[in-house]
């Protein structure tokens, strides 16, 4: 597997690309995630990587509190998503970034963990936004192997956690973009 720290870096450079072509009428457009439109999507993706530079440095996602609850995008998403990127890569790369401990409400997680299930994260929802907006669906095939590489392992455990829906069955030629998307409870 790549590098986590340079594989989180693009894929949010990834998501960041299709954010910028969202245009004004789609940011109430649905998403694959059904709790979420398109803005409601990027708000979730600003808000974790606010809480990135945070949680790395020792913080727990309780002395956060309500700091990224609610709309963290306001006037300008496309900005509030580069600012929050930008710190949430510099947070990734800083000295002892892999060996810190990510305290979450569920539990402990080791800095590589929780950096590569943020690459994840912002993997998958690259594809939801492109497919909310009508934008380029087809993902860095590298960092889609990366993922699903790690997902091979821990796809159990975030589908018994409700992270995710059913892995929707595809024949094993569909292309390792679409078995992963599957397994992410999407419909490629």
């Amino acid at each position: 597997m790549m590098d986590i720290r340079d594989a989180y870096r693009r894929a949010l450079d990834g998501f960041g690309h299709r954010l910028h072509l969202v245009r004004d009428g789609q940011w109430s457009l649905p998403t694959p995630c059904v709790d979420w439109d398109v803005r409601g999507l990027v708000n979730h993706l600003v808000a974790e990587n606010l809480c990135v530079p945070e949680l790395l440095a020792g913080r727990t996602i309780a002395e956060l509190g309500d700091a990224v609850d609610g709309d963290v995008l306001g006037d300008d998403p496309v900005k509030a998503f580069e600012v929050s990127a930008q710190g949430a890569v510099e947070a990734v790369y800083a000295e002892g970034a892999l060996t810190a401990v990510a305290r979450m409400a569920f539990g402990d997680v080791p800095g590589e963990e929780y950096i590569t299930e943020l690459f994840a994260d912002a993997l998958i929802h690259t594809w939801d936004l492109a497919r909310a907006i009508g934008g380029p669906e087809r993902l860095d095939p590298e960092l889609v192997a990366s993922c699903a590489e790690w997902f091979a392992q821990a796809q159990e455990s975030y589908r018994q956690a409700g992270v995710i829906g059913e892995e929707l069955g595809l024949p094993e030629d569909a292309g390792q973009q679409a078995l992963l998307l599957a397994a992410w409870g999407r419909t490629p």
